[in-house]
C-alpha cells in the first residue's frame, strides 16, 4: 500500500522513524515534508499535500492511505479535512485507530507527536492500515451523506439549516 505522510517540525523526528517502519513493512512511502527541522514552518501544505496525494491515489485505483502528524494532531487533521475526498480522523488510541477505519473509512489519520511515544504511534498506524472498512449499511450510508454534503452543501431527505 502506499502510505502518503505529512507533518511539521513537531513531529519530523516520528515520520523520519515511521517511513522507515513503514518501508520495512512493504509499503511504499511518499513524504510530502518537511525534509529538515524548522521550528517556524507551517503544517497546513505540508498536510494538505499529503491528503492531496492519498485522495489521487485512491482515484486511481491506487490502495494509499495517508498519516498527518504535528503537535496536537487537531490543526494537521482539519488541514486534510479541507481536501475534498478525504475522511481524516484524530487517532489517541488504539480503539480509535481502528473504529476510523472501520465505522467511517477514514483514509487520512492525524496524530499528535507531542502527545505519544513513537512506538505508540506505530502501533496506531499499523492498526489503521490493517483495518479494512466494515462496509456495514449505516456506515456506508453516513459516508455518503457527508461525501454528499461536501460535494453540493445537502444531504438528500436531511434538513440542512442555511
Amino acid at each position: 500500500m502506499r502510505i502518503h505522510l505529512g507533518t511539521d517540525h513537531a513531529g519530523l523526528e516520528f515520520s523520519t522513524t515511521l517511513a522507515a517502519h513503514l518501508t520495512e513493512e512493504g509499503h511504499e512511502v511518499i513524504d510530502h515534508g518537511p525534509t529538515e527541522y524548522d521550528p517556524l514552518d507551517d503544517y497546513p501544505s505540508f498536510c494538505i499535500n499529503a491528503a492531496k496525494g492519498v485522495v489521487r491515489d485512491q482515484r486511481a485505483g491506487v490502495q494509499a492511505l495517508g498519516v498527518v502528524f504535528g503537535g496536537s494532531g487537531n490543526g494537521e487533521q482539519i488541514a486534510a479535512n479541507k481536501v475534498e475526498g478525504v475522511r481524516a480522523a484524530l487517532v489517541w488510541n488504539a480503539s480509535t485507530a481502528l473504529l476510523a477505519r472501520q465505522h467511517n473509512d477514514a483514509n487520512v489519520i492525524s496524530i499528535g507527536a507531542r502527545q505519544h511515544t513513537v512506538d505508540e504511534a506505530i502501533a496506531f498506524i499499523d492498526l489503521f492500515i490493517a483495518e479494512p472498512f466494515s462496509e456495514e449499511e449505516r456506515h456506508a450510508r453516513r459516508i455518503a451523506q457527508l461525501a454528499e454534503f461536501e460535494t453540493t452543501g445537502r444531504i438528500a431527505g436531511k434538513q440542512i439549516d442555511d
